[in-house]
């Protein structure tokens, strides 16, 4: 049964407790918080401060993902609010065995994202690393894209790398996911959904979260 991992990128500004309070009161596993600087993309979301204030309303895993340059500046500000598991981009970071290593040090768990044109052999060498892989099914910085149909090849492919090393890596689908994508996303081998506007914008979040909970 996949993790479900509501992107609250998607959830009302103006309302936010009362979103994270629907989230608690839900079948979602863990909140997605993705943190964009308008830099490695073309957005800007929030920081740490939102991301505590967040945290703060959950008992549930905080997975938070760093769409950002120079990630090692703000990983110790995103354990202080609250980060379980911290994920950094592949193309953000020259140095990215020193990343992982400084968020294992920090106590958070480590994750690595590749954006849909970088190829998975890219992450051969770190694998064995880290905790989860975040494969972007859109290209990043805006909720709300299609699924690119390539990620599916990317998971099996990844999933069969992980096997080959008899590794314990998640692997997380981030963008476009939908409750008529999901089947095939996790029959492909995906272990974590992020879904954003799937949740948030459908007229029943709960229900939308127990029917992804049910693939």
């Amino acid at each position: 049964m996949a993790i479900i991992a509501p992107s609250l990128l998607s959830a009302n500004f103006t309302n936010l407790g009362k979103d994270c309070k629907m989230l608690n009161n839900s079948n979602a596993d863990w909140f997605h918080l993705d943190v964009m600087d308008g830099r490695f993309v073309p957005n800007i979301s929030f920081g740490p401060m939102i991301v505590e204030a967040i945290c703060n309303t959950t008992e549930k895993y905080c997975d938070v993902h760093l769409m950002i340059e120079e990630p090692e500046k703000y990983a110790e500000a995103f354990k202080k609010a609250g980060a379980h598991n911290l994920t950094v981009h592949f193309e953000a970071c020259t140095h990215l065995h020193r990343n992982i290593q400084q968020i294992k040090s920090l106590g958070m768990h480590a994750g690595v994202a590749i954006n849909p044109h970088t190829p998975i052999d890219s992450l051969k060498d770190i694998l064995k690393e880290i905790d989860l892989v975040c494969l972007m099914s859109v290209n990043p910085g805006f909720g709300g894209q299609s699924f690119i149909s390539h990620t599916l090849n990317k998971i099996k492919q990844l999933k069969e790398m992980i096997n080959e090393q008899l590794l314990n890596v998640k692997i997380e689908i981030d963008g476009g996911v939908t409750l008529e994508n999901a089947a095939s996303i996790i029959d492909a081998g995906a272990d974590v959904l992020v879904a954003g506007n799937t949740v948030f914008k459908s007229k029943d979040p709960i229900a939308t979260i127990a029917a992804l909970k049910s693939i």
